[in-house]
């Protein structure tokens, strides 16, 4: 399907749901073809600065842990877990992108247990896993984060970790531009509107959600989870890969990534 447009809109649950589940299928053999030599078969990369979970240890030691991924693509960060010792399950809302994980699993011999399913209704039982993470995974893409993590909260067991990455708010009042044009402010941070592009038939075809770095740390407390550290990448030296807007030259000057850390609550959130 063709590109009508892109704009800033608001865009309701079903909608973005049916839009990215559309798109990732359609761009899925694009997208791994493209950045599945940077990701790895099994490795977890936290974003495109290349924090690399193996360096940052945002999880902690994940042995013998049950571990959700939320949003998992290829499944190259569950595989990547799993071969930590942990004891992995995953999801995400593209088929597309779950056959090539069917693919890595045939070519590697692993076996990395996946269902499709939608971020804002998990299919697990309450109290399931140890361990939460999503790196670029769902989140972003979702048109009520607020369910999505009152949702991981309900999988996580007492004391669980979440820990997940997306685009660095500020990023969303700069052009997504990885040359000089990127590094001006040209639209409002304070304007909540997705991103949007629209198909051919005039309904969406990709939406991608804005919050604040307000609004995130609104949403996890609200969740019942407990906001334990943030992580801003730097761009590290020797790194010369551009992604989108991300680039070498944005990235020194301006965060790219936001990882937070959250923690379950021992007792209930009155």
């Amino acid at each position: 399907m063709g590109l009508a447009g892109v704009g800033r809109h608001r865009v309701d649950a079903a909608a973005t749901s049916r839009a990215n589940r559309g798109w990732w299928d359609g761009a899925a053999d694009e997208y791994q073809s493209e950045h599945g030599e940077f990701l790895r078969d099994a490795g977890f990369v936290w974003g495109p600065e290349g924090l690399d979970e193996a360096d940052a240890r945002l999880l902690g030691d994940v042995a013998g842990r049950d571990v959700l991924e939320i949003g998992c693509g290829a499944g190259q960060c569950g595989r990547w877990l799993a071969g930590q010792g942990a004891r992995v399950a995953a999801f995400d809302l593209s088929f597309r992108q779950l056959q090539h994980s069917g693919r890595i699993d045939l070519e590697a011999g692993s076996a990395l247990p996946v269902v499709q399913a939608d971020a804002e209704v998990l299919p697990f039982a309450d109290q399931t896993f140890d361990l939460a993470c999503s790196a670029y995974g769902a989140l972003p893409f979702v048109a009520d984060a607020g369910a999505v993590l009152a949702e991981i909260h309900r999988v996580l067991r007492p004391g669980g970790l979440l820990v997940f990455s997306v685009s660095h708010p500020v990023r969303w009042a700069f052009p997504d531009d990885p040359g000089p044009a990127g590094l001006t402010s040209d639209r409002s941070y304070f304007d909540r509107s997705a991103y949007v592009e629209i198909g051919e038939d005039g309904r969406p075809s990709y939406v991608e959600h804005h919050r604040t770095m307000a609004d995130w740390v609104g949403l996890v407390t609200a969740s019942g989870l407990v906001l334990r550290g943030l992580t801003e990448p730097e761009w590290p030296p020797g790194h010369d890969r551009e992604w989108g807007g991300w680039s070498p030259l944005r990235g020194h000057h301006l965060p790219g990534t936001a990882i937070f850390t959250c923690a379950r609550w021992t007792t209930p959130v009155r």
